[in-house]
């Protein structure tokens, strides 16, 4: 209102409509763990979170997947990897152990999109060594994210190459930024050898999760089992240099040869150029070969190995098989993304099929199942399942906090992170506003309509928006006077958030024949 001092005439102009509610984003996953590099135009982005939006951002951010190598070792154990004659060898990854490269390529073919990516150091330090994956480093990651307002889910896949111990403070580390420091996101964690049978001899992994994890937090976080075989490396992937010890290869394949029957000189010749020295000069040409020319030479090396030796062909497949064994928290992101983005937040992320997926590395029954969904601990873990004729399915939607009523389901508290977040967005432009009837008007009318259009469309259960939610403001009714003094204004908020139809129950009973 302009103050009248003079004659005249003078424009007012009123808002006609209350400030809206911006729905956060609510599948924003946050990657922590290590990378091949970690660069921006030459700027470091080491432990510095940077969003991304696609597989080609990473790779040029961040680089591509660890050099796998892969030992061979005489059996001693009676289940080896493979068997030559009388002889029984293993394969072992003896480096190049890393799983944020291929969770990335899973997340994406899951339907994963805007992400962020923290890398806490790159495979080799400044003199070339190979790094370990340090638990300490990982929960500094978790804590660089405390600044960042986006992130909505946390995952951190390197947490399963860790010792048993160090992965479950790394997995309470999360769930406590989470669900203690920020209240607004929610943390996907991986079973340790969780890839193992619950009868495995070593022990059941569940209940050692169970029972390691502790109890703060749960409803903020979800976990799976078990592990996926999945297709993200593929067999043009690979090739003899994922074998360290070369001169052992070499026996096999002669060995290999020569048990077969063949003495075929040209196969010697093209086993022997395995540990040949492709940066000397070419006793033909007298030239050294460009790098290009050295990779083309390799790859029809490799090429030639894989049509004269089916043991080297065997010995690629099981490479790649291992290297395919992948933990499922970083899948399950691009699931959580793809519902929210079709359906909604408030649409359990269960009953979905997962992409580039062979199988689950165990295959769970009705009643396997029965004790992983409830248990009197109420550490509910989510079931992996193939089903015949619909694949490999998510076949669960609970938070750790199984026995909650309130927050027994995942999309339950992920919706109520959405609202809070949103409202208190919208609501922090009236701290500081008149704490009288037309602000409690305004903010009640805001909120309402945002309900109202979250409502519209199934996000809240109701037959009408009186049955889905209501909000409360106002002296007498949320405050009293000495809250108005103290500069408080209250508002409640009551929602009826969609539960998932976990159980079906279908009544049969025969009635007497009626005409």
């Amino acid at each position: 209102m302009p103050i009248l001092k003079k004659p005249g005439v003078f424009i007012v102009e009123k808002d006609a409509f209350p400030n809206s509610v911006v729905e956060v984003a609510t599948a924003i996953p946050a990657f922590i763990g290590y990378t091949e590099k970690a660069y921006n135009q030459g700027k470091s982005l080491l432990n510095k979170p940077w969003r991304i939006s696609s597989m080609a951002e990473f790779q040029n951010f961040f680089g591509y997947g660890p050099k796998p190598q892969f030992t061979i070792d005489e059996a001693i154990s009676a289940d080896p990897t493979f068997s030559l004659g009388t002889k029984k060898h293993t394969l072992t990854l003896n480096s190049g152990n890393f799983l944020l490269y291929y969770s990335m390529l899973h997340f994406f073919q899951n339907g994963g999109g805007s992400c962020y990516v923290i890398s806490v150091g790159t495979y080799a330090d400044k003199h070339g060594n190979e790094v370990e994956v340090d638990a300490k480093k990982l929960i500094d990651g978790i804590d660089l994210l405390i600044k960042e307002q986006e992130p909505s889910i946390i995952v951190i896949p390197e947490t399963v190459l860790l010792t048993e111990q160090n992965s479950i403070s790394v997995q309470q580390a999360a769930l406590e930024h989470c669900g203690g420091k920020m209240r607004n996101r929610f943390a996907i964690l991986d079973i340790w050898q969780g890839y193992k049978s619950r009868q495995d001899p070593s022990g059941d992994c569940i209940e050692k999760f169970r029972s390691a994890l502790g109890t703060n937090y749960l409803s903020y976080g979800a976990a799976y089992y078990p592990w996926l075989n999945t297709s993200i490396v593929q067999e043009n992937e690979l090739n003899f240099e994922n074998i360290e010890s070369k001169v052992l290869l070499q026996d096999l394949l002669l060995e290999e040869l020569e048990t077969s029957g063949n003495s075929d000189e040209k196969f010697k010749a093209v086993i022997n150029d395995i540990d040949k020295d492709w940066t000397k000069p070419d006793p033909d040409a007298k030239t050294v070969l460009s790098d290009q020319e050295i990779e083309n030479e390799k790859k029809l090396l490799n090429n030639k190995l894989i049509n004269i030796s089916p043991l080297f062909t065997h010995i690629l497949e099981m490479i790649k098989d291992s290297l395919n064994l992948l933990p499922p928290a970083a899948a399950m992101a691009g699931i959580y993304t793809m519902v929210d983005n079709t359906r909604g937040v408030w649409k359990a992320p269960a009953n979905v099929s997962l992409s580039a997926v062979v199988s689950p590395t165990v295959t769970i029954s009705h009643d396997d199942q029965e004790d992983l969904n409830v248990t009197p601990q109420g550490k509910s873990i989510n079931a992996i399942r193939t089903f015949v004729g619909q694949g490999t399915l998510v076949w669960g939607a609970r938070t750790l906090d199984g026995n909650s009523l309130d927050w027994r389901y995942i999309n339950v508290r992920r919706t109520m992170i959405m609202v809070e977040e949103s409202i208190k967005l919208a609501t922090a432009a009236y701290v500081f506003e008149e704490n009288n009837a037309s602000t409690w008007v305004t903010v009640k009318s805001m909120l309402s309509n945002f309900l109202t259009g979250l409502w519209k469309r199934g996000g809240l259960a109701g037959a009408s928006p009186e049955d889905a939610f209501s909000v409360r403001v106002g002296l007498g009714e949320t405050m009293t006077s000495v809250d108005i003094l103290e500069g408080i204004m209250r508002v409640s908020v009551l929602v009826a958030v969609t539960r998932p139809a976990e159980f079906i129950e279908i009544t049969f009973q025969q009635q007497i024949q009626k005409s």
